[in-house]
């Protein structure tokens, strides 16, 4: 019998195919009509290989795309999204195409490689009952419309399975930072700058206290970020300025320091006499905590082995996905699943080819594994490391708390 590498192998060449295919029909997320016709180029691909057309979900006017297989309820989660960053006309400067293993196009890593991995690997599975997929039109803007789509489809999974790309070097991503997103507003009062000044109240003056109490709230040492990004104040150079706003991208690896910054960002009060300020925003996404992936990433290792596949490693990560949500909700979840490559975001974006049979046949047995109920970790013999658990000395390593990569931060 042919190996499940082998036969992915086999179909590497369908499978660059409907890979460039997503690629050439951009879809930048604002865009809702892009959106919509990358929904329906997703929709042909996946009907060809899984023999089944998708339910067509429309929320708020995005596209998201569903299949299920199987009468019962999904026991296995697949999720991506065909949403991009780059905007229409990226393609002329940036052909989808493949040249010396390398498949490059905007997109491709970010994740539709990923899309096509997924449809390859259910269509190989003997069996699908208890699989769903979805693909959503609206992660890089934080999921606006399809979040509570992503938490009724993870519900009472045993796993969500996220094709995001992976990590520098093909690790697995199984911790993720949650991310809050934050605009504070300070108003003070107008005066002419040069005739008397001390009759204001300078917004600008107090926005720069408030940046500063913000940014003390971090915690390098717990991972915790808070970065102020957009900021301004008044309108002409010769009046003390009346208003100001800056916005604020808070990633924290859990809960707790999540909460702790927001409850403290909500406390903040105005340095001067005279000014106010008030805080908007909150939580965008809860993170991924390590525990939430432990037990999926020892099955992955063990059956990566069982392959004849390189050794996993695991990574966490400074950027947000769907499998925030999906862990934040109870799902066990497993992301970076997807495409090996780099220059997600940027004009480097790429996928290697090479390793886009191993990591589908990956995907596959792993599908298979968990709607048969198997154990993640076989009892090792006397004296052994269990397949698939770091040996004495290793654990740290893959164990998937230090920082070994981060995303760029796409929200």
């Amino acid at each position: 019998m042919t190996s499940l590498p082998q036969r992915m192998s086999d179909a590497l060449p369908a499978l660059l195919h409907d890979t460039l295919t997503l690629v050439r029909c951009e879809s930048p997320s604002a865009d809702l009509a892009a959106v919509a016709r990358s929904a329906e180029v997703v929709g042909r691909v996946g009907a060809a290989r899984l023999g089944v057309q998708p339910e067509v979900i429309v929320l708020a006017g995005r596209t998201h795309l569903r299949w299920r297989f199987g009468s019962g309820p999904a026991r296995v989660l697949l999720l991506g999204h065909h949403d991009t960053v780059w905007p229409l006309g990226s393609l002329a400067a940036r052909p989808a195409g493949v040249r010396d293993g390398v498949l490059r196009g905007p997109g491709c890593f970010d994740m539709k490689a990923g899309l096509a991995m997924a449809f390859h690997a259910v269509a190989a599975l003997p069996d699908r009952d208890g699989v769903a997929i979805l693909v959503t039109g609206d992660e890089e803007l934080g999921s606006p419309s399809s979040r509570e789509l992503i938490h009724t489809a993870a519900a009472g999974c045993a796993a969500a399975l996220v094709l995001e790309a992976s990590a520098p070097g093909g690790a697995l991503k199984t911790a993720r930072s949650g991310v809050s997103l934050y605009q504070v507003r300070v108003v003070g009062r107008a005066a002419h700058a040069g005739l008397e000044p001390e009759a204001g109240v300078n917004a600008a003056v107090e926005a720069a206290h408030q940046v500063l109490a913000a940014a003390a709230l971090a915690a390098p040492a717990a991972g915790t970020t808070v970065t102020p990004s957009v900021l301004g104040a008044g309108a002409t150079a010769n009046t003390v300025p009346a208003e100001g706003t800056f916005t604020l991208d808070v990633r924290a690896r859990s809960a707790a320091e999540q909460q702790r910054v927001h409850q403290a960002l909500l406390r903040l009060r105005p340095v001067l006499p005279g000014a106010q300020v008030s805080v908007d925003g909150g939580p965008n996404r809860p993170p991924l905590e390590a525990a939430a992936a432990a037990e999926l990433f020892a099955r992955a290792q063990r059956l990566a082995g069982e392959l004849g596949l390189a050794p996993l490693r695991s990574a966490a990560v400074g950027g947000a996905s769907d499998g925030n949500l999906t862990a934040g909700a109870g799902t066990p979840t497993l992301d970076g699943l997807g495409a090996v490559g780099g220059g997600a975001h940027a004009d480097s974006e790429h996928v290697l080819v090479a390793e886009l049979p191993g990591r589908t046949a990956l995907l596959a047995a792993l599908i298979t594994d968990l709607l048969a109920g198997q154990p993640a970790v076989r009892q090792p013999a006397a004296g052994q490391p269990a397949a698939g658990r770091p040996a004495a000395g290793q654990a740290e390593r893959h164990a998937g708390l230090p920082a070994a990569a981060h995303d760029a931060a796409r929200r």
